[in-house]
């Protein structure tokens, strides 16, 4: 299994209803992708995030599976609507378990 940790800092001008857009189009992505065991999103609020808002948390079945959702239209479409809404940063962690 593959755990993919993304998370997202965005500017000033970010509200957020869509901070909640964003997190909804993460969570809408399971049901467009094959080998997803558990997929997470959500506003961050630990104190210690150094103004990372956003927390995506994917569990994949394999590689492969992971390997299949970078390029994935619909994922693709989520990517474009994060930097429209003003995304600054982000941080991806992949890890085997």
């Amino acid at each position: 299994m593959i755990d993919h940790i993304v998370l997202v800092k965005f500017g000033e001008s970010t509200t957020e209803e869509q901070l909640q857009d964003v997190i909804a189009r993460f969570k809408a992505l399971k049901n467009h992708l094959s080998g997803v065991i558990d997929l997470q999103a959500g506003l961050n609020f630990s104190p210690n995030s150094q103004g990372y808002q956003l927390v995506l948390s994917v569990r994949f079945e394999n590689q492969e599976a992971l390997e299949a959702y970078g390029p994935h239209p619909e994922h693709q479409a989520v990517a474009a609507y994060i930097r429209e809404v003003g995304r600054v940063d982000s941080i991806v962690v992949d890890i085997r378990i």
